[in-house]
């Protein structure tokens, strides 16, 4: 059963819309991540979610409860932000004890709950230290420490880790997660970094213009995005555009060949002009030409080794660009040279038609 359901809410600021009839549903325990854009409305959402802003329609229940007007101090909820907007002029375990001290519960109390959550945010003993001794990623620790602190019904995110250096994000992503999972926290939390949010989340929100574009698992949007934006969005570049040349097997037209994809979407007949991504990864670099579907030949036009791999980027004759992912050192040619390349059927993701709105 959802712990957590929007139901169809909308909002504007003056005369500019927002959120257009947004729906979603979270469930106990659940970390969902609402990613996209700046402007595409998840902070405004997240922001309606903890009673900070109003929806001009729509409801937000929290097991079974109509929470949509009750004000945010009394929906039980843990917030943490960008900015780790700590007390100064208190100590870590002041900071961390503040919102508990609010809420009345008795010293001995406070001071083991305390002490707890700076073990699980690996900072035991740090009680007595000031805010300005800590780095960066010590005081989002604190910062998450005290949201955690009086045990929220929800638990919300917005951009909670920005601030950081990326060695130290992606550190913190899975430290993260971890505490939440192992608190069965509910929690939705708001980035604009795909790395980021599938690193962290049980499922995403991908938002656009004030909707969503799509839910599902980290693993379901990548192998699976429903739309052209969603896969540009979710970093895959080789978007072609192309025609159905047969059903059986499945093969579609393209500027660069003839590609075989693992599986066209229901309802599709030969002829009917479509759009389809290349996944990043898809590419094998092969030591001479072959024929038939999936091979293509292109000019190598960028090389740059990346450790685990290399990224390529190549130019068609008509100028077509793509970019791949291939396996540590496998492609040794050098700008100019022709490579070789055969496509993994389910690496190739076809879109039906595009609408401007998808594109």
């Amino acid at each position: 059963m959802s712990f957590l359901i929007l139901a169809r809410i909308s909002k504007r600021f003056d005369d500019t819309p927002v959120l257009h009839d947004v729906s979603l549903e979270v469930a106990r325990g659940e970390i969902m991540c609402l990613l996209g854009p700046s402007g595409c409305g998840k902070t405004t959402l997240l922001r309606i979610i903890a009673g900070l802003e109003q929806p001009d329609d729509g409801q937000v229940l929290l097991a079974g409860e109509d929470i949509t007007r009750t004000p945010s101090h009394k929906r039980d909820f843990g917030l943490m932000f960008q900015e780790y907007v700590l007390f100064p002029h208190m100590t870590v375990g002041d900071n961390i004890a503040f919102g508990l001290k609010m809420r009345g519960w008795p010293q001995e109390k406070i001071q083991a709950r305390v002490s707890e959550l700076l073990d699980l945010v690996a900072m035991p003993g740090y009680e007595d230290r000031q805010v300005f001794e800590l780095s960066g990623g010590q005081q989002q620790r604190v910062a998450l420490a005290r949201s955690l602190a009086p045990n929220p019904r929800l638990l919300m995110l917005d951009e909670p880790l920005g601030a950081l250096d990326r060695t130290l994000r992606d550190q913190l992503l899975l430290e993260l997660r971890d505490i939440l999972k192992h608190l069965n926290q509910t929690a939705v939390y708001v980035t604009h970094d795909q790395v980021e949010a599938f690193a962290v989340a049980d499922r995403v929100a991908l938002m656009r213009e004030g909707r969503i574009e799509q839910v599902g698992t980290p693993e379901a949007l990548y192998l699976h995005p429903i739309s052209p934006f969603a896969a540009r969005f979710l970093g895959m570049s080789n978007i072609l555009s192309g025609r159905i040349h047969s059903l059986e097997p499945p093969r579609i037209q393209t500027p660069l060949g003839l590609l075989q994809p693992a599986e066209l979407p229901p309802g599709l007949r030969q002829g009917d002009p479509v759009e389809l991504v290349i996944r990043p990864e898809g590419a094998h670099i092969a030591r001479a030409p072959l024929s038939g579907p999936n091979q293509l030949t292109l000019t190598l036009t960028t090389r740059s080794f990346r450790g685990a791999h290399t990224l390529v980027q190549l130019q068609a004759d008509d100028e077509t660009r793509l970019e791949f992912e291939v396996p540590g050192m496998s492609c040794t040619a050098q700008p100019g040279d022709p490579v070789h390349l055969l496509i993994a059927p389910d690496a190739i993701v076809v879109f039906r038609p595009a609408d401007p709105l998808s594109r």
